[in-house]
């Protein structure tokens, strides 16, 4: 391709030209120049180089920002940087700069600064400064029992600018919570200009348990019990989320929400080393739905025999 020939022009359109009016140029040059209907193969190599770079957002962008530093530069001849003594001689070499862009790379071969180059600030040229690069994130999901124990998960990930992959043995902490960060340094995105390369950032999920529920350290269940063990009172086997037998001392006439708790019974604080949070036990008394005759007798008479009125405080308001 001509230094000079502009991709716009290539094609046909304006620098203003929409992408549903690029891709329409496209398909008609490309119906006119393809080689296997008789057409000029070079002509269709340089259209579908200049739709590679007009039909891709990011990639335009990139090219229309060449496009205005080269109207202010003005000429054509080597890179920027590739010698020369003055703005003058100081051209662009424009096939170079779209090869650049269509290898992924921008417009000058990195993530270009004009500012660093001095071209923001009419201050000559330097040297490209260093750009760190930008920090990657995934998602890793754990149980809730490895969550509370601690896990390793192997985690492979790819680096946008190049393609490769990269594997990586997160360490997941006992008491890890949902929504958690682990931040591992150096293993994001690559530098450009010898910048140093970004984290990668994992955040952690923790999957959901049967009864047990999450409030940073600290754990909580609901524990049903009968309505005579509320009345009456009863000890109860309660499984810590430890995995030990907790016992649980339910005292007569308990009423449904009560809240029991038990210190350092909860997940490892990954906030305070060496700390736990507690373990709150909260009852929720299940009233019986089918009821034998002897058990609706019983109920009965124990309505009979019951004297106290639970809304006189709600009956007695005028």
């Amino acid at each position: 391709m001509s230094n000079e020939k502009n991709l716009y022009e290539v094609l046909g359109v304006s620098q203003n030209a929409t992408t549903d009016e690029i891709n329409k140029a496209f398909r008609k040059l490309a119906v006119k120049y393809h080689p296997d209907a008789g057409g000029d193969a070079e002509k269709f190599k340089q259209i579908s180089q200049a739709y590679d770079v007009l039909s891709d957002s990011k990639k335009r962008a990139e090219y229309d920002q060449a496009l205005k530093y080269g109207a202010f530069m003005g000429g054509a001849g080597g890179r920027p940087g590739a010698g020369g003594s003055g703005m003058g001689d100081m051209g662009m070499d424009w096939q170079s700069i779209i090869d650049s862009i269509l290898r992924g790379e921008g417009a000058f071969g990195t993530e270009w600064d004009p500012q660093a180059t001095g071209f923001g600030g009419f201050n000559g040229w330097g040297q490209p400064r260093p750009t760190r690069g930008k920090d990657l994130s995934m998602t890793v999901t754990v149980p809730f029992e490895d969550a509370l124990a601690g896990t390793t998960r192997k985690v492979t990930y790819r680096i946008p600018s190049t393609g490769q992959t990269e594997s990586l043995t997160v360490k997941i902490p006992a008491g890890a919570v949902d929504g958690g960060k682990l931040h591992y340094h150096g293993r994001g995105e690559f530098g450009a200009n010898g910048g140093e390369r970004g984290d990668l950032v994992i955040t952690t999920r923790v999957g959901a348990h049967p009864f047990y529920t999450r409030d940073g350290a600290d754990v909580k269940m609901t524990l049903p019990i009968s309505v005579s063990e509320a009345a009456l009172g009863a000890e109860i086997q309660v499984p810590a989320p430890n995995g030990k037998r907790l016992l649980l001392k339910v005292p007569a006439g308990t009423q449904p929400g009560k809240v029991f708790r038990f210190r350092d019974m909860g997940a490892p604080d990954v906030r305070h080393k060496g700390s736990r949070g507690s373990f709150y036990v909260r009852i929720d008394v299940s009233v019986p739905r089918d009821l034998s005759k002897e058990e609706r007798d019983l109920f009965e008479r124990l309505g009979r025999l019951d004297q106290r009125t639970p809304r006189a405080a709600i009956e007695g308001r005028e």
